[in-house]
């Protein structure tokens, strides 16, 4: 398992230059209720994070809850069944994701990229190509 670990972002940390340039996406996000709000600024971050480490994956969709469902508590999301789509393939993905109390914004984030996940047991996760 290839561990890809990230400490404390910052306080002040937007999602990305690019979120926070579009307003469209900040109002839909703005607009779902907190729960999903929270898996989906998480979902974003992770996504933007590995695509920005040295890894070769540039992941294009994040599943918080793919394997298992993730845990909540507070503005806190830990993802130990969670997956990522990059270059077709699917990977196992955990991770540990702080937010703003409006959870718009991400404080910290820890993540572990695992295992290619077999096509044949795509559809036990509900993923697709």
């Amino acid at each position: 398992m290839k561990a890809c670990v990230l400490g404390l972002i910052g306080a002040g940390l937007t999602l990305s230059g690019a979120l926070a340039a579009d307003a469209r996406l900040e109002a839909a996000l703005r607009r779902l209720e907190p729960d999903t709000r929270l898996e989906q600024v998480c979902d974003i971050a992770v996504m933007q994070r590995i695509k920005g480490d040295t890894s070769p994956y540039r992941p294009d969709k994040v599943l918080a809850g793919a394997i298992s469902e993730p845990r909540r508590s507070g503005d806190s999301l830990d993802s130990e069944g969670g997956a990522f789509r990059s270059g077709g393939h699917w990977y196992r993905l955990s991770f540990e994701c702080q937010a703003s109390p409006d959870r718009m914004r991400v404080l910290s984030l820890n993540y572990t990229i695992g295992e290619q996940i077999p096509v044949r047991d795509w559809d036990d996760y509900g993923l697709y190509p």
